[in-house]
């Protein structure tokens, strides 16, 4: 592994930290304070869906995440990261209450790196079956 790829690897697990912390409890600063002024955002449905671009908006919809997942979504499994020079994949599972009903996913997430700072965020999910 090459020190850029470790540097990427490195920075994508803090920024992982920061998601899944956000997710469990609405505090979302830790994430927000590593991502660049030019971040980009994808988001597979609903009202972020596609590319969202900015700080500002990407504070928009993980404020989003918090509400519909209110009290939090909860990290249940860490299946697969997967990293290179530039990017890294976090595979993982979660659950929690999804506007009061109850949520399971398989979701992937992928954090693209530059120097220090997250500069890109997808999100793709789907799931184990029916949420119950």
């Amino acid at each position: 592994m090459t020190q850029n790829s470790e540097n990427t690897l490195k920075v994508a697990q803090q920024a992982f930290e920061g998601l899944t912390h956000g997710m469990a409890t609405g505090e979302w600063e830790a994430l927000l304070d590593m991502l660049t002024e030019d971040f980009t955002l994808w988001f597979p449905m609903a009202k972020f869906h596609g590319l969202n671009v900015g700080k500002e908006r990407a504070r928009e919809f993980f404020e989003y995440v918090s509400e519909s997942f209110s009290p939090g979504l909860k990290l249940i499994g860490l299946d697969r990261i997967t990293s290179n020079e530039t990017t890294a994949v976090f595979e993982f599972r979660d659950e929690g209450l999804l506007f009061g009903q109850p949520y399971r996913n398989r979701v992937a997430v992928s954090f693209d790196v530059r120097g220090d700072k997250i500069c890109g965020y997808r999100e793709y999910f789907g799931s184990d079956g029916k949420s119950y």
